[in-house]
């Protein structure tokens, strides 16, 4: 292992780095609301859009991300849509993330009692006040682990971006091993660059479960 390669090349990973979870950190946001609003158009039924929701989800988990990128990427200049790489990845991973943020939220907002809602109701809430106070918080609750699996996933899959330019870590590592033959130091940095950022991200979605859980069981 060339210590001193590595050495040299780590301001190059720390960029990337900040690319990756650049990508990723607008990419979840923007997934999150998404799935959210998903969530409650095919949660509560409402017309024409649910369809259209359903159809969206189907595609979305149905279609390799890389397919999806390409069409970004190249097929939408072909008709007269041109966006660069960083905006086609978040719109990708967006578009892919969202689907399973949607999947998520359903989940926990189907998990809701009838009888709490019938309760608020009877206290004279809102519809939005009983989604806001009631349903929403224990959805979330009962959502926090597969939205957290759902966030380490999306930032694996900005590895994907690479296809279309992307100097994220992927990109750089095979930029580097294709260019020095470094291969075994490369794909270290590679392994410890997704640790660093894996790893406490992990530990905080575990915090953040344990947590709701205390609330949920009144502890």
């Amino acid at each position: 292992m060339d210590w001193q390669y590595i050495s040299s090349v780590l301001p190059q990973f720390f960029s990337a780095t900040v690319m990756t979870l650049k990508i990723s950190a607008i990419s979840i946001i923007l997934a999150m609301l998404v799935g959210l609003c998903c969530s409650i158009v095919v949660t509560y039924r409402v017309k024409v859009l649910d369809k259209i929701v359903q159809c969206y989800i189907e595609l979305s988990r149905n279609t390799p991300l890389l397919i999806q990128l390409f069409f970004l990427y190249y097929g939408l200049p072909k008709l007269g849509i041109k966006l660069d790489g960083f905006s086609c990845g978040i719109i990708g991973l967006t578009f892919l993330g969202g689907s399973y943020m949607a999947e998520a939220f359903r989940a926990g907002l189907q998990s809701v009692r009838a009888g709490q809602i019938d309760a608020a109701k009877s206290i004279g809430l809102s519809p939005i006040q009983i989604f806001h106070r009631v349903i929403f918080p224990q959805a979330l609750a009962v959502s926090i682990p597969a939205l957290g699996a759902n966030c380490l996933f999306l930032i694996k899959e900005s590895s994907v971006l690479s296809a279309i330019a992307i100097v994220e870590l992927l990109f750089l590592t095979k930029d580097l091993i294709g260019m020095d033959y470094k291969t075994n130091e490369a794909l270290f940095l590679l392994v410890m660059s997704y640790l660093v950022i894996l790893l406490p991200i992990s530990i905080l979605i575990s915090y953040f479960e344990y947590r709701s859980r205390k609330v949920s069981h009144g502890v």
